[in-house]
């Protein structure tokens, strides 16, 4: 590979990188690639450093240490951000452990995506009968805030009181779709 190839490489690779991530010959940058504090991936990802080091005590990432510093791989970061991605999907930290630990079979991959697509199929389906059920209880608290708004406007000197009662109406748009 030629000079100008490997700095096109170097560029891109650094390009991808947070702002904060140390650069090729830079404190902060090892063998490995970038290094990050606790506090920079706190404040890249909008956690709390108690998460982190929570993650770090159920195992999911595995800084090194310079005494008492904790100093971050880019693979630790590429998995607080697989945590937070599973975490957004609702799935439970051991089973964001399954999928992430599959990473580390060296076996090109395979069995860590055909085990995270049927994680991902399972997670699908229960997500969507939460969905059901949801709409199904938006249902019935309608149903009933309907009853309760009759009832009001029947009894006496209570039609103030139901107006007054009565929150903003939710529109057709913001209602969820069936």
């Amino acid at each position: 590979m030629d000079t100008q190839t490997a700095h096109k490489d170097s560029s891109a690779a650094n390009a991808a990188l947070p702002a904060h991530a140390a650069r090729p010959g830079e404190p902060g940058h090892d063998a490995d690639g970038p290094t990050f504090s606790i506090t920079q991936l706190a404040e890249e990802f909008d956690v709390t450093t108690r998460a982190i080091r929570f993650y770090e005590d159920k195992d999911l990432l595995h800084p090194a240490r310079d005494g008492q510093t904790r100093i971050y791989s880019a693979r630790d970061r590429a998995r607080l951000l697989l945590i937070q991605r599973g975490k957004r999907v609702g799935f439970s930290l051991s089973e964001i452990r399954e999928i992430i630990d599959m990473y580390d079979l060296r076996d090109g991959l395979t069995k860590q995506l055909v085990h995270a697509r049927g994680k991902y199929e399972e997670q699908i389906a229960k997500l969507e009968s939460q969905r059901k059920d949801i709409d199904e209880s938006i249902k019935l608290l309608r149903t009933g805030l309907e009853f309760v708004d009759g009832e009001l406007t029947k009894r006496k000197g209570a039609g103030e009181c139901a107006k007054a009662a009565k929150s903003p109406k939710i529109t057709s748009a913001e209602q969820p779709q069936a």
